[in-house]
């Protein structure tokens, strides 16, 4: 029993820009890490938070792809493993969540004290930040809008990116006033801006895993696409749902009239589906209208 028919999801094409990210990531968090220690900076500290849930999620994304594209050995795993790839983007939902909640409560803890924070380091390593995230950024655009798996990873680093023009302007705001205030401030608002856009992510995740229709497919629109299939006189049992980035999946029974080609038909329904609503696996059941047995079916 086959998996599928040897279709290359989404992921594994841009695999290559996953690993140079990852790379430039993980090296620049040991920077920033040490620098918002030295610094005593919570803007540095928490970006550093979120590089680290970078990391993480990167190199899930990274396994993920590798995971989906192995064949089934033990012959239960009917889909593949492409799913893999939506877990990884859901595990970087809930750490982009987690860091924001701890750099809130960080935030809160230092309202009414007066922590000694470094400006310097702060311009220094934010300038740099910025510059990585920058390159990381242009990467995985390529691929953000083909894989659910890329696109998270691509969401982390557009919230780093602005967690760096953040640790930049609090650096300045530092230098120009001695308040640590700004310091706290900013890095609040980068836990407010990672966690509107975890929840933004999450909501896709859960999407695919609740197989919904796919987005911008209307699942009425496609039964009256296929009833309109010369032969055809009703659609029922229609399921469509995204089984990874870049692989929409639909089911669905055909009833035909005593004088129709049930092979034309076939042919002409799976070319709408691949051609009107760009599904190319559709398992479609032809049935003349004398068959009864789908009236049998108890759910």
């Amino acid at each position: 029993m086959s998996a599928g028919h040897g279709h290359e999801h989404a992921g594994a094409t841009h695999r290559w820009r996953l690993r140079i990210a990852f790379g430039l990531v993980a090296g620049f968090f040991v920077v920033e890490l040490v620098a918002g220690l030295v610094a005593g900076s919570l803007a540095l500290l928490s970006d550093a938070g979120h590089m680290a849930a970078d990391v993480v999620a990167l190199g899930a994304a990274l396994v993920a792809t590798r995971i989906a594209g192995r064949p089934d050995t033990t012959g239960r795993r009917t889909f593949g493993s492409y799913r893999a790839e939506v877990f990884a983007s859901g595990l970087a939902a809930l750490l982009m969540i987690g860091v924001s909640i701890y750099i809130a409560l960080e935030a809160v803890a230092r309202i009414g004290g007066s922590p000694e924070v470094a400006s310097g380091p702060m311009l220094v390593v934010g300038a740099l930040g910025l510059a990585v995230n920058l390159v990381a950024l242009v990467l995985l655009r390529g691929g953000a809008g083909e894989s659910l798996n890329v696109k998270g990873a691509y969401l982390e680093v557009v919230a780093d990116t602005l967690g760096s023009i953040g640790v930049i302007v609090a650096g300045l705001m530092v230098a120009a006033t001695g308040s640590a205030w700004w310091d706290t401030g900013i890095a609040l608002a980068i836990a407010c801006f990672v966690a509107v856009r975890a929840v933004m992510l999450g909501r896709e995740v859960l999407a695919v895993l609740g197989q919904h229709a796919p987005a911008g497919m209307n699942p009425d629109e496609v039964a009256g696409a296929l009833g309109e299939v010369p032969g055809v006189r009703d659609v029922h049992d229609l399921h469509v749902w995204t089984l990874t980035s870049g692989m929409n999946v639909a089911t669905a029974h055909l009833v035909t009239g005593p004088d129709a080609d049930a092979h034309g038909v076939l042919d002409q329904a799976r070319q709408v589906m691949r051609a009107r609503f760009g599904v190319e696996h559709a398992t479609l059941q032809v049935e003349p209208d004398t068959h009864t047995g789908c009236k049998e079916l108890t759910w």
